[in-house]
């Protein structure tokens, strides 16, 4: 039911804060899971990919970082190379919820590049999301 008003309030939402603020709730209500969204996965993932895109600066890396996390629970390949950008940003939150997206996809094309990450990158969080990552791709 709460799915369903989220949905439903999502759709109707005109405020670009609002409309965001929206779908990173109805993914957190539905449990990071993308059944019961189909209806509504094409405009996420459009929505996540310009933010993750969009929204530069360091003020909003946590956008950016949640933008990124999202897309890995939409369980659309097509977001692969833009993630594997995101694992360079400047912030090791985007950094890491890069990481944790790519393995909520199971993107094996990108065990290499997640085993560079785990092994090099300074911060701890990044390196641990890539060996979750990779665990989850059974690598």
């Amino acid at each position: 039911r709460r799915r369903a008003t989220l949905v439903a309030r999502f759709a109707r939402e005109t405020s670009p804060e609002k409309r965001l603020e929206t779908a990173f709730a109805l993914i957190e209500v539905n449990n990071y899971r993308v059944e019961g969204l189909e209806s509504v996965v094409p405009t996420l993932k459009e929505l996540f990919t310009t933010t993750l895109q969009e929204a530069v600066g360091d003020k909003q890396h946590r956008i950016r970082g949640m933008a990124a996390s999202h897309l890995g629970v939409l369980q659309d390949l097509s977001v692969v190379p833009l993630l594997v950008k995101a694992l360079e940003d400047d912030h090791a939150y985007v950094r890491s919820c890069a990481a944790l997206a790519l393995g909520r996809l199971r993107a094996v094309e990108t065990k290499e590049r997640l085993r560079v990450v785990m092994r090099d990158d300074w911060d701890q969080t990044v390196r641990r999301r890539a060996q979750e990552a990779l665990e989850r791709m059974g690598a």
